[in-house]
């Protein structure tokens, strides 16, 4: 299995969802909505998105491989790290950018034997 790309959306934080981030496995499929968190110790973790029907959560996807769901974490956080790596609080709109201030999605390319 190979994660061809990874884009990260730096969003306005709130209740440390810092941005959505997806990515592009084996050049076939598409996983996006991927909520990346900041934690206290300021590094990231992922969460899969669910939908609430009535009072029940589904999941709409999410790995089942233990190895898969570690390659794709690792893909995302390492892309978060360096797209944030530098920003601070004063960044306007809280936006990580370049040194004009554009936003920017980062990419990725991480294989693995799983799958």
């Amino acid at each position: 299995m190979t994660i061809n790309e990874v884009n990260i959306i730096p969003i306005k934080p709130t209740s440390g969802l810092v941005a959505f981030a997806s990515v592009v496995i084996d050049n076939s499929l598409y996983l996006g909505s991927i909520g990346v968190h900041s934690r206290l110790d300021g590094s990231f973790r992922i969460t899969y998105p669910t939908k609430k029907i009535g009072s029940k959560e589904l999941n709409l996807y999410h790995p089942i491989s233990r190895d898969v769901g570690n390659l794709i974490e690792q893909a995302v956080v390492a892309e978060c790290q360096q797209l944030f790596e530098g920003r601070d609080d004063n960044d306007r709109h809280n936006k990580a950018g370049n040194k004009n201030g554009q936003t920017i999605a980062r990419k990725s390319q991480l294989s693995t034997d799983a799958g």
